[in-house]
């Protein structure tokens, strides 16, 4: 049985911010291979437990909204259990257990706000980044907004159409095909900039 320690010690030391976000292959694979079980687990709502602390639910956050998207990449599975990691940091942030965690580590209680298709959600990810990563916020607010602006003018990710077999309007497919959320960041640098 996987520990939240494991989970944890792998994330936030072994792999740490240089491979938060790097999405190769290789470590896609080494995720599934140590977390799959946990994974699956953790669906059935096997951790529990998990969630009566703060650095539990950071674990639970992690394995439930980060390593999907690492094990199912391209895949409608990568994005299965995005409303229970959303319900587990709406609840950590309600308790205050978010600060009670230090950065950059306390992002992953604000991604599952990021990742969610609510616009309400949307804002206040970016609020709460805003107020509460002072220190290492400048690149994840840079994509909150853009996640925003996504949500603002689609209502949902245009880029998950496909893995989720959802057929996408003519907007959406010119949106993808003309760079998609990578231009999205780049116009808002732009914005920044000017």
């Amino acid at each position: 049985m996987t520990a939240p320690e494991e989970v944890l010690s792998y994330w936030l030391d072994e792999i740490g911010p240089k491979g938060w976000y790097e999405g190769s292959s290789e470590l896609d694979a080494e995720i599934r291979n140590k977390f799959e079980a946990a994974w699956r687990n953790a669906a059935e709502g096997t951790f529990g437990l998990w969630l009566t602390y703060p650095s539990g639910t950071l674990a639970y956050i992690i394995l439930m909204d980060q390593f999907p998207r690492n094990m199912f990449r391209d895949d409608g599975l990568a994005f299965s259990t995005d409303k229970q990691a959303l319900a587990a940091a709406k609840a950590a942030i309600h308790r205050g257990w978010d600060m009670r965690i230090d950065e950059p580590a306390r992002q992953f209680f604000y991604l599952p706000l990021m990742h969610s298709e609510n616009l309400s959600d949307q804002d206040r990810c970016v609020r709460l980044i805003c107020e509460r990563l002072p220190e290492t916020g400048a690149s994840n607010l840079l994509h909150a907004r853009a996640h925003r602006e996504v949500i603002r003018r689609f209502g949902r990710f245009p880029y998950r159409n496909e893995a989720l077999s959802r057929p996408s309007s003519g907007s959406e497919a010119d949106y993808v095909e003309g760079g998609g959320y990578g231009r999205t960041v780049r116009e808002l640098q732009k914005e920044d900039a000017a």
